[in-house]
């Protein structure tokens, strides 16, 4: 089987599709053949040896697939069932062996593609405004890079629970997608200071809630953004990590709360993953939420689709197919 495999951290240049030997599961596993892996920037942490993992290793840690076989003692699934999962590393592979806790089930009426792309940035979005801060009706939210996958997903469920989404793009083509998405405004940072904006849209208020995966180039406009006592949810460092900062710059800011949360401590339980996942395809299948796929790539292009994600040169989410 095909697989991307990781010898040595570095660039995009590092990601080589090999010829691997097939996989078997063990006790309390399952084989997957997969359908397709969600390319995120976690894997980009990954690559790089930011995030460490032991070399060598087979990239990613989303995808969706179907069950080849069960290792002993696994009842919760069987042979031909459709399965999706945020966090089983070794995704970028045509096989994938991963515990049968991390595995969902997924709906029939979803196609594994959607499934893929759905898991890791949809949970994410899903827990951002559902736990992280629970979106109340007539509640402003700032969203980032609200035209790339998670953009995209939070616009959409930020707008389902009520709330009104002021969202930052670089470019009209990407305006356009935001505002499909269902943002109410949106600013272009190239163009615009993006905290002295959200104040004229919001009648000097502020942001109730910043949703910041980019990090550093984006992190002082965020706490700028902020009502006195709203939130930043610092998801993600797209930009680089934020450089450490007086927790002085909280209070003179409006006693503005910071969290730096992740979906592992969000889907901590196998309860609460199948709930997050759940809702998640509940709603893709009641038509509330669209999986915007903006990239398809093979898995010899996995390459191509970092150096893509990083040069910040695609919409939606991006993903490597295995057929």
């Amino acid at each position: 089987m095909r697989a991307v495999v990781v010898r040595s951290h570095g660039g995009p240049e590092v990601l080589v599709a090999e010829t691997r030997d097939q996989l078997e599961p063990s006790p309390g596993t399952v084989l997957v053949d997969v359908a397709a892996a969600g390319v995120n920037y976690i894997d980009t942490y990954h690559r790089t040896g930011a995030y460490p993992i032991p070399l060598p290793f087979t990239l990613g840690l989303e995808g969706a697939g179907t069950v080849a076989a069960l290792g002993e003692g696994v009842t919760e699934f069987a042979v031909g069932d459709k399965v999706a999962w945020a966090s089983a590393i070794g995704s970028y592979a045509q096989q994938l062996v991963a515990p049968a806790a991390q595995l969902v089930p997924v709906p029939s009426t979803v196609d594994l593609e959607t499934a893929a792309g759905a898991m890791l940035q949809g949970m994410t979005a899903h827990y951002l405004t559902a736990s992280t801060h629970p979106v109340a009706e007539g509640d402003v939210a700032l969203v980032h890079a609200a035209a790339g996958g998670m953009g995209l997903l939070l616009t959409q469920m930020v707008k389902a629970r009520g709330g009104r989404v002021i969202g930052t793009v670089s470019t009209a083509e990407k305006e356009k997608l935001a505002r499909a998405a269902g943002a109410d405004e949106v600013i272009r940072y190239t163009e615009e200071d993006v905290a002295e904006r959200v104040r004229a849209l919001t009648d000097g208020g502020g942001a109730h809630v910043v949703y910041d995966g980019v990090g550093k180039d984006t992190f002082d406009a965020s706490l700028a953004s902020l009502r006195p006592r709203g939130l930043l949810a610092l998801y993600g460092a797209a930009s680089g990590a934020v450089p450490p900062f007086d927790a002085q710059r909280l209070n003179q800011a409006g006693s503005v709360f910071l969290t730096r949360p992740s979906l592992g401590h969000h889907t901590a339980s196998r309860e609460e993953l199948l709930w997050r996942a759940g809702e998640v395809f509940d709603a893709i299948q009641a038509g509330t939420l669209d999986i915007a796929v903006g990239g398809r790539y093979s898995l010899d292009d996995a390459r191509r689709a970092h150096e893509d994600l990083q040069g910040r040169r695609t919409t939606g989410k991006l993903l490597l197919t295995t057929s």
